[in-house]
């Protein structure tokens, strides 16, 4: 890494940390490897002939393509969806006409009538998953798996520096699956995994402590991980909207609106401070899944949508007990109402489960613990008392509709 790397990643090229003959601690250098719109960028590489089109994936018993005799296919509509399903996901030329994951099918086709609606293909996403990941792995081993689509990697031990390092990963992903992704470079989880979203897509953003005040605090404070619609506005309705201003705030005033330890949190993130470690090998106590709504949903008028979710937050889960390698004896839920109340239920199974199906029976008992009369702006999923997996199976079969 040469002195001006050293300097854009945060650090000091200086040997102030050599001690004793060892060689000078290298500064901090997180990457965050965000894939773009990768679900639908999957179904791109099946239907090649849609690209450049806005296409939404999800709903329940949306149908597949069919072959028409001319060799054409003729793909659903979203216009003609009949149901209450959520998106998936969807590309961006469908986001510009404002259908975003977590919408509800409904009101993205009033926005987007004309667009393509496939159903989620969840096995080729595992798949394109493992690719990218292996691809990265060969160049840069210090891997955080966050998910299907999304890694941190630490790279301060590569003596490369990180525009010739980023753009050698983003090759080894093209190459290995067809698909684009974005990546922040600095110095910290938390400025890496907001730089990787400044540029998409395709987008690589390398960015110093220093570039704070320039290209962060502009943001609003939603595009902090951590914050938020409902956090934002509250935040709003104390005069900020912007990083910048959340940065200028007096800690006493954030502790006093949302807690000491949430006040302190919020006053560090916005100064671009975060010393969490980029987690390797170790052995999760617990995995889960959590989703914070678009605008709050009502566990009985949007019945359809929330079972959607919650099915699908237990695949999820499901999928990340399988790539951990790990099984697990409790599963329990969390939702936060719309008063910001927190409640979690937790049951322990007689045997250790990972399959979705049981996952999700589990998750439904809990529910049934709970009052589901106001509306909710969270919900969770989560299993725990974690062990290595023996690769026994439970039966299979996903709970159709929530327990209410």
């Amino acid at each position: 890494m040469t002195s001006a790397d050293v300097l854009a990643a945060g650090g000091k090229a200086t040997d102030t940390d050599h001690v004793g003959g060892s060689l000078p601690r290298r500064p901090r250098r997180i990457a965050h490897l965000d894939m773009d719109a990768f679900f639908a960028s999957v179904e791109l590489l099946q239907y090649p002939e849609l690209r450049g089109q806005p296409v939404v994936v999800g709903g329940r018993n949306v149908p597949a393509p069919q072959v028409q005799a001319d060799g054409s296919r003729r793909f659903a509509r979203l216009r003609d969806y009949a149901g209450r399903g959520v998106v998936t996901t969807s590309t961006y030329e469908a986001r510009a006409y404002g259908v975003f994951s977590g919408m509800s099918l409904m009101k993205s086709a009033a926005l987007a009538p004309e667009a393509i609606l496939l159903p989620a293909n969840f096995d080729a996403y595992r798949q394109y998953s493992r690719r990218f990941k292996d691809a990265v792995a060969a160049l840069a081993p210090q891997i955080e798996d966050r998910g299907i689509d999304e890694i941190y990697i630490d790279l301060s031990d590569l003596e490369e520096d990180s525009q010739t390092l980023g753009q050698r990963l983003k090759q080894a992903v093209f190459a290995a699956t067809g698909l684009r992704c974005s990546i922040g470079i600095t110095p910290n989880k938390l400025l890496s995994k907001l730089a990787s979203d400044l540029d998409k897509p395709d987008g690589l953003t390398l960015l110093a402590l220093a570039d704070v005040p320039t290209r962060v605090w502009p943001l609003p404070v939603g595009k902090i991980n951590g914050i938020g619609p409902k956090t934002a506005a509250v935040l709003a309705r104390l005069g900020i909207e912007r990083i910048g201003q959340l940065a200028a705030a007096s800690p006493a005033l954030l502790q006093k609106r949302f807690g000491a330890t949430t006040g302190v949190w919020l006053h560090e993130v916005a100064h671009g401070r975060d010393t969490r470690p980029v987690i390797t090998q170790s052995q999760p106590k617990s995995i889960s899944r959590e989703t914070t709504f678009e605008h709050d949903l009502h566990a009985r008028q949007d019945r359809a949508a929330l079972t959607e979710i919650f099915t699908a937050l237990c695949v999820r889960v499901a999928d990340d007990l399988a790539r951990k390698g790990v099984v697990g004896r409790t599963v329990g839920i969390k939702l936060r109402y719309a008063d910001f109340h927190v409640v979690t239920r937790d049951l322990t199974l007689p045997h250790a489960v990972s399959d979705a199906a049981t996952i999700r029976r589990a998750a439904g008992q809990c529910l049934k613990r709970v009052p589901l009369t106001q509306k909710l702006r969270l919900l969770g999923v989560r299993v725990s008392a974690l062990e290595a997996a023996d690769g026994n199976e439970t039966e299979p079969g996903v709970q159709r509709e929530l327990p209410l």
